[in-house]
């Protein structure tokens, strides 16, 4: 061959490592592995055992490459030989496990090199799978004579996981959905948490809830130094709401309900920066039947053998016209005001509407309500409503001390 190919990974230094030596001043060498140790350019002053280093290593290997990392790689082509070639044509390709792509800069062919001089070549490429990656060069070009010439490097390496990421998801009472997200540290070098964000779907929005209020400033929950060290795992929170526009439609809390994706951005060694982003989170709505009472509004303490009020809203979740009738059943702490058995009216499918009741509680404690009944005439269908919610019943001698 005529020419000489080299590829080389383009990574950042590292910080050296000093490993240190040293002993008590009474032992047989006394203070000099202490001497050396503060002699050393490449440790801390004043910090000699600790460790540490000032002084930045270049990579001694091909390293890890993770995934949402960027992979950089230096490619070079030098004519070795006493003769000018023409017609060089260098292509770099990387084959993955689905795909295969081309990461050179230009394909246009270089006339002619001549001996001693170089070719270069700076490929870049942000890794978005794991698993074995294989990186293809190929040179073609022809001799002072016209033979056509053409030779190939294969150069493989493998793609690790920086993250386990894991979701779980809790709905309320409400059409609001908790969206828990666990993410650890699987690589053996800390990371710089840039950012944790999560993206919603067009039906929802978002509410981070990773901040607590200090003095009228905002502060994370993690503290001021956002930093995830190998193998720790740290929880995200976030709260999702329907859009108005959606909340009022009984198809958005039925059956799997796409969510949105977690956008993860960090940064390791000298502001290697990496970055995923999860395919979109799905949740198993849960099942409210053909007709579903939650409440809008309600106290959380109220006085004994006092009334208050609290707000109900019903949906229709089946697929045909309801006309119902509320029945409202006292308990033996729970008594309801007002006339049972009133007319609802029709309620059409995926509408809701909104009931204003009163009530009391004749015994102290945590009470629940229940009690309430939503019978379809059409059908003549009873659906039961009992453990609804949970109100403190206090006193009012306490309350007002």
């Amino acid at each position: 061959y005529f020419l000489i190919f080299a590829v080389m990974r383009l990574t950042k230094p590292t910080l050296f490592t000093n490993i240190p030596v040293t002993c008590e001043e009474r032992d047989l060498p006394g203070n000099l592995f202490n001497q050396l140790m503060k002699d050393d350019t490449s440790s801390v002053k004043r910090a000699e055992t600790l460790m540490l280093g000032e002084t930045l290593t270049l990579p001694q290997n091909f390293g890890n490459i993770f995934l949402g990392e960027t992979f950089s790689s230096y490619i070079s082509v030098h004519n070795d030989s006493n003769q000018v070639v023409k017609d060089i044509l260098v292509k770099a390709d990387l084959q993955t496990s689905s795909q295969r792509l081309n990461l050179s800069a230009s394909s246009a062919a270089v006339t002619e090199l001549k001996p001693d001089c170089c070719i270069d070549d700076v490929i870049h490429h942000e890794v978005k799978e794991i698993g074995t990656h294989i990186l293809v060069c190929a040179v073609s070009y022809t001799t002072q004579t016209g033979e056509k010439m053409y030779f190939r490097k294969f150069f493989k390496f493998q793609v690790l996981k920086p993250l386990d990421v894991k979701t779980k998801f809790y709905n309320a009472e409400t059409d609001e959905v908790f969206l828990e997200a666990q993410i650890q540290n699987i690589t053996t070098s800390p990371m710089f948490m840039e950012k944790v964000s999560l993206e919603p779907s067009m039906m929802y929005n978002v509410a981070e809830l990773n901040t607590v209020d200090t003095a009228g400033e905002s502060e994370s929950t993690f503290g001021s130094r956002t930093y995830l060290q190998p193998m720790d795992t740290r929880q995200y929170l976030y709260c999702l709401k329907p859009k108005q526009e959606f909340a009022e439609k009984a198809g958005v809390i039925k059956g799997v309900t796409v969510i949105g994706k977690l956008d993860i951005v960090w940064k390791t060694n000298l502001g290697e920066r990496g970055r995923l982003q999860t395919s979109q989170l799905q949740r198993m709505a849960p099942g409210y039947g053909d007709v579903r009472l939650s409440l809008e509004t309600i106290p959380d303490t109220v006085n004994l053998e006092e009334p208050f009020d609290i707000t109900c809203k019903i949906t229709n979740c089946s697929e045909r016209t309801m006309d119902l009738v509320l029945e409202m059943c006292n308990t033996n702490s729970i008594h309801w005001c007002g006339v049972s058995g009133r007319q609802l009216g029709k309620l059409h499918p995926s509408s809701s509407l909104h009931l204003a009741l009163t009530l009391l509680s004749s015994v102290q404690g945590l009470q629940s309500v229940s009690g309430l009944r939503l019978t379809d005439t059409f059908l003549k269908r009873t659906y039961e409503y009992d453990d609804i919610a949970q109100v403190c019943v206090v006193s009012s001698e306490v309350k007002q001390s």
